[in-house]
């Protein structure tokens, strides 16, 4: 890997919705991809991941028909490459929808798994799809707390103007510890963000302390295709 950390990475979301008689295969490949996706060249961070409602983070949450790979890499050449190998195109294969995503850095804080994983951020554009990811750790103490500030926000979130696509996610099928969610804009996220619900849980996080490790990160969407629960998805070059 010879390009500088501090260099703006290159981030790609995946999404793979996958019938019921794929879901066993799709099990198998989360569990064995891990290692074939640590080995890619130009990768600075990779998460597979199982997806949900978010409406609760809890198993009643999960759904084995839509899974995910979230992955850094230093520049687009060392992504693409990726995306034409045998791991991208299994997936693509055994899917009956499929979303990717290109993602551009526009401020992140916080740490993934103890590290800062989406780099320096940059200036936003003037217009143009956002995409947020929150992730945390939850304290074992908190859980039942946590749990029950969960659906007002959930709630709000849904019927949120401006929200093109939302998913829980997390780095199992169960126990989902965040969200991926794109917005037609920043100014749509900002107003949200802003909503009492979602103001009032980060409020309760700073007194409370739930989280032993949290991360919140924004992007603007530099490319979108696909589809997502039967939505077209077609943005950007």
């Amino acid at each position: 890997m010879t390009t500088p950390a501090s260099t703006p990475p290159v981030v790609t979301m995946h999404i793979w919705g996958v019938r019921n008689r794929a879901v066993p295969g799709a099990l198998w490949r989360m569990a064995t991809d891990r290692s074939r996706v640590r080995r890619s060249h130009g990768l600075r961070f990779a998460k597979l991941l199982g997806t949900g409602s978010g409406e609760t983070f809890s198993l009643r949450d999960a759904d084995p028909h839509h899974w995910g790979l979230i992955a850094v890499w230093d520049d687009v050449a060392d992504a693409r490459v990726f995306e034409l190998g045998s791991l991208v195109t299994t997936w693509d294969h055994h899917c009956y929808e499929k979303a990717r995503f290109v993602l551009s850095t526009i401020h992140s804080r916080g740490s993934w798994s103890g590290r800062e994983p989406f780099g320096p951020g940059a200036k936003p554009p003037v217009a143009g799809p956002v995409a947020a990811i929150t992730r945390a750790k939850i304290k074992p103490s908190q859980w039942r707390r946590f749990a029950s500030e969960v659906p007002p926000v959930a709630a709000d979130s849904a019927s949120a103007a401006g929200l093109l696509l939302s998913t829980g996610i997390g780095e199992a099928p169960i126990g989902l510890q965040g969200t991926f969610s794109v917005w037609e804009s920043g100014e749509a996220l900002n107003q949200f963000a802003n909503a009492a619900p979602h103001q009032h849980v980060v409020n309760e996080t700073s007194r409370v302390g739930w989280y032993s490790e949290e991360l919140f990160a924004r992007f603007s969407v530099v490319q979108a295709t696909g589809r997502f629960c039967g939505r077209p998805l077609e943005f950007g070059p």
